[in-house]
């Protein structure tokens, strides 16, 4: 599978706790951390959800 690389761009000050569930499982946390994970169903799903607080970048 193709990876992506994962940047928090936004806080998650003031969003659902379900947003915010989704960025710790993505491995964020905090504005400019980046992951590198496998694109999965699920992590375009998980992705799709936060696409508004993070940018992606495909390897």
């Amino acid at each position: 599978m193709a990876k992506v690389q994962i940047t928090q761009v936004k806080s998650t000050i003031k969003r659902p706790k379900e947003q915010k569930r989704t960025i710790e499982a993505l491995g964020l946390g905090k504005i400019n951390r980046t992951v590198e994970v496998e694109k999965t169903p699920q992590i375009a799903g998980m992705i799709n959800k936060v696409s508004h607080l993070v940018s992606v970048k495909e390897l």
